[in-house]
């Protein structure tokens, strides 16, 4: 059985009710900055799974809706860009992105050895490492398609995607912890210059938003998203080439920057909004979509690369990144991002800097920084080392 588009966005709402629910009611969950979508999608996931198991009917969604809802969510990261933040926040993206050119050389070894010590084929290495994980499925797929080819690995394609998938969970369980803990044990101040603290979010806050309010936002991100994909298009074959959601990002920052000169004023908070729903649904959307039986029979050893790699994710997000970005309220949030990309996506490494902000207050350089070096930078890094990996006889590539 097959949900339409529609059904599947009834059923991610659904998800993010229960999600939100349920990190309310256990206070591990809450106290640790899980993500709704997190929660409620993967139980969801596991619902489905024992009424497969129970009844042998499978449910699949149509997702069309899904890379909409991503695009529309980096557009409006774009407009809520401040360019005189970014400007302030320069150095410290400077700094982000010297500091994550060593890990990915560092994950990259970490797989390398748990699959030698498994005596596993070295490429799985990679898999495990920065081609799923930095990655994430679009990377993982057009490297799967390469090893299947030439080195002839079975079922390359399925495990990088399992990879790809379980990186993304794990992505999203480990930054909210990391980020709570290096707040506590440094007593970091806000953007304000207070002590982070737990603020409270009444549900009524967001009745600020209306709907004069709101249309010149959904308006700005509509139209940065038809651009985008527009510009994308048009630039697919140049030799260097951006993916459609950075497009419409730039196109966000440009139109939020720029439309002052034509009396253009957008209101905060329905961006903020706005980029807050699209990304939950996004991501509910993808958790409850898995096919936890598949993940289940494909991990086996390559949960164990993941679970050394989640490993070390945490232990250079903590002690590295959050000392080189600057080791203030900004530095850890920015630790949780690097725990969400680094092991799954950028859109998990949003998600779990929300968690943290909607609990503690603002950070607004860290998101800014972070959507740029997350789902641009860092791709170009990855493929130059991935190359230079590849190119060891060795590996067999």
């Amino acid at each position: 059985m097959t949900l339409q588009p529609v059904e599947t966005l009834l059923v991610a709402v659904l998800a993010l009710l229960l999600g939100r629910q349920i990190n309310r009611l256990i206070p591990f969950l809450s106290r640790y900055n899980i993500p709704d979508p997190i929660t409620g999608g993967l139980l969801f996931a596991v619902v489905m799974l024992l009424a497969q198991t129970g009844t042998g009917v499978q449910v699949n969604f149509d997702v069309t809706l899904k890379p909409v809802l991503l695009l529309a969510f980096f557009a409006a990261v774009g407009l809520s860009a401040n360019l005189s933040l970014l400007r302030q926040g320069g150095k410290r993206l400077l700094l982000f992105v010297l500091v994550l050119i060593p890990f990915l050389v560092l994950q990259n070894l970490t797989g390398l050895l748990i699959a030698w010590s498994l005596d596993m084929h070295p490429l799985m290495g990679l898999i495990g490492g920065s081609i799923t994980l930095i990655g994430g499925h679009g990377t993982g797929a057009a490297y799967a398609e390469r090893f299947a080819e030439v080195s002839n690995i079975q079922s390359v394609m399925e495990l990088a995607m399992t990879g790809a998938t379980l990186g993304l969970v794990l992505g999203g369980i480990c930054g909210g912890p990391l980020a709570q803990w290096l707040i506590k044990r440094h007593q970091l101040a806000g953007a304000d210059g207070q002590a982070a603290s737990p603020v409270r979010n009444a549900d009524g806050d967001a009745a600020a938003v209306t709907t004069t309010s709101l249309l010149p936002v959904l308006s700005a991100v509509l139209l940065a998203v038809l651009v985008g994909q527009w510009l994308a298009e048009l630039v697919s074959d140049a030799p260097v080439t951006l993916p459609s959601f950075l497009w419409c990002l730039l196109l966000g920052v440009l139109i939020r920057n720029g439309g002052h000169l034509v009396g253009l004023r957008l209101n905060d908070a329905a961006i903020d909004l706005l980029s807050s729903l699209t990304l939950a649904l996004f991501l509910a959307m993808t958790m409850m979509a898995l096919n936890l039986a598949s993940v289940a029979s494909l991990a086996g050893p390559l949960l164990l690369i993941l679970l050394g790699q989640l490993v070390v994710v945490v232990l250079y997000g903590g002690l590295l990144v959050f000392r080189a970005v600057g080791r203030d309220y900004e530095s850890a949030v920015m630790s949780a991002a690097f725990c969400g990309f680094a092991m799954g996506a950028t859109a998990t490494a949003i998600a779990n800097m929300q968690a943290i902000v909607q609990k503690y207050g603002p950070a607004p350089q860290a998101f800014l920084v972070v959507p740029l070096v997350g789902a641009f930078l860092i791709d170009l890094v990855n493929a130059l080392v991935l190359t230079g990996f590849l190119s060891l006889p060795w590996i067999g590539g």
